[in-house]
């Protein structure tokens, strides 16, 4: 048989094992997505509560809206983790724009045990295409002081608000070549300017905030460990990871250099906790194998907190284009707070179509594409515009 025609039957099998696993879990109750080992718990039949963990959807308060829909969708499974991002465009919204923190710091005081998750960008115009000469000069900038203001005004308003404990994603995916904050132009004074950054907010009184450094996974532009900044200014170490470059399996994702693997043991070795703010789908489609496996890895390595990345292409409530994959994060995230079980299905065999599938009612409409124009316009209109399909379809080729 030719490689190529193996290859593809392997992975036709894979995506059939998963879905067999997933409809398996709900007549069963929830588990492990694999056979991987999992951490010690409740015995048999009783649900472990997951790895505290949210989604991103949205940066504005609809994105916070939404997260009772998706925690219902999940039978009841509680979010412990909101996650939103600071516009990027001028210093003003790296500052904390008035209003935007606010349902944001409204939801985090409520419980106890929840985590407030915010990206904040070190620089503005931090997605309009500077060139490394650019970035190199504002690198050196912020490390000689010139931007403090703006990160001081951003701790005052946190504090104000009474989030002193906000978990701080400073500068992610450093690493990339996509934001005007990477390190690859000159990494010592990014990480001088980092230090400096926390530095700079430790300072306000009363503030508990945890600094997540979280570069993407890989060595994209740079390798991640070149960047970072050290011990006394990380208090989290933790990796963006998508289910990327096309083809690439999630064992080539553990392995690869500057992989999930050299994540987990780079951030042992610092005596540092993991975290995952942002994972999901990408490249590979509606890839249920990876998720089975993603979610086995989380459960294993028990990060501080995982938030998905829920929109399409990455995810699988807001996304309606990966069924197989939501299949499985429904069934192993299911009632995992409440102890409760799907209701069961009927003792047939299954047939290779994920179970449930939610109802229009259960999950929101996404025969659509997400256009991106910037994050400060989607909170303005409450979130991300959205196409039909067939509307973007035509109007691509027209």
């Amino acid at each position: 048989m030719a490689p190529r025609v193996r290859r593809a039957r392997a992975r036709r099998l894979t995506v059939v094992l998963a879905v067999v696993v997933a409809a398996a879990a709900l007549v069963t109750g929830p588990g492990p997505a694999t056979e991987s080992p999992r951490p010690a718990g409740p015995s048999a039949g009783e649900a472990q509560a997951p790895p505290p963990f949210g989604a991103f959807l949205g940066s504005g308060p609809s994105g916070l809206a939404r997260m009772s829909g998706l925690g219902d969708w999940l039978g009841g499974t509680e979010l412990t983790v909101a996650h939103t991002y600071l516009p990027g465009g001028t210093w003003s919204d790296i500052e904390g724009p008035p209003g935007f923190l606010d349902p944001w710091a409204r939801w985090r005081r409520e419980k106890t045990d929840r985590t407030l998750v915010l990206n904040v960008p070190m620089q503005e115009r931090n997605e309009e295409n500077l060139s490394d000469d650019e970035v190199r000069s504002l690198l050196r900038q912020g490390a000689a002081g010139q931007f403090d203001r703006h990160f001081r005004a951003l701790a005052e308003r946190l504090v104000d608000l009474r989030v002193p404990d906000t978990v701080v994603v400073l500068g992610w995916e450093m690493n990339g070549i996509t934001y005007t904050h990477r390190c690859g132009p000159d990494p010592d004074s990014w990480k001088a300017y980092w230090n400096r950054i926390v530095t700079t907010m430790r300072a306000v009184p009363g503030q508990r905030f945890r600094f997540d450094f979280a570069p993407s996974r890989g060595r994209d532009a740079v390798p991640w460990t070149e960047c970072y900044p050290g011990d006394d200014t990380v208090d989290i170490i933790g990796m963006d990871s998508y289910d990327q470059p096309a083809g690439m399996s999630f064992d080539e994702q553990v392995t690869e250099p500057y992989g999930l693997q050299r994540h987990v043991e780079f951030a042992e070795a610092h005596g540092k906790p993991i975290s995952y703010p942002e994972w999901g789908l990408f490249r590979n489609g509606d890839d249920a194998a990876y998720m089975s496996r993603m979610l086995a890895w989380i459960a294993e390595h028990r990060p501080l907190y995982n938030t998905l990345t829920d929109y399409c292409p990455h995810g699988v409530w807001q996304c309606a284009r990966n069924p197989l994959a939501s299949a499985v994060y429904r069934s192993t995230l299911y009632g995992r707070t409440r102890g409760r079980t799907p209701d069961p299905e009927p003792t047939t065999a299954p047939a290779p179509t994920p179970t449930p599938v939610p109802s229009p009612a259960q999950r929101p409409p996404d025969a659509c594409s997400s256009v991106d124009l910037g994050d400060w316009v989607a909170y303005w209109l409450g979130g991300h515009v959205c196409l039909p399909v067939d509307r973007w379809s035509r109007a691509l080729r027209s």
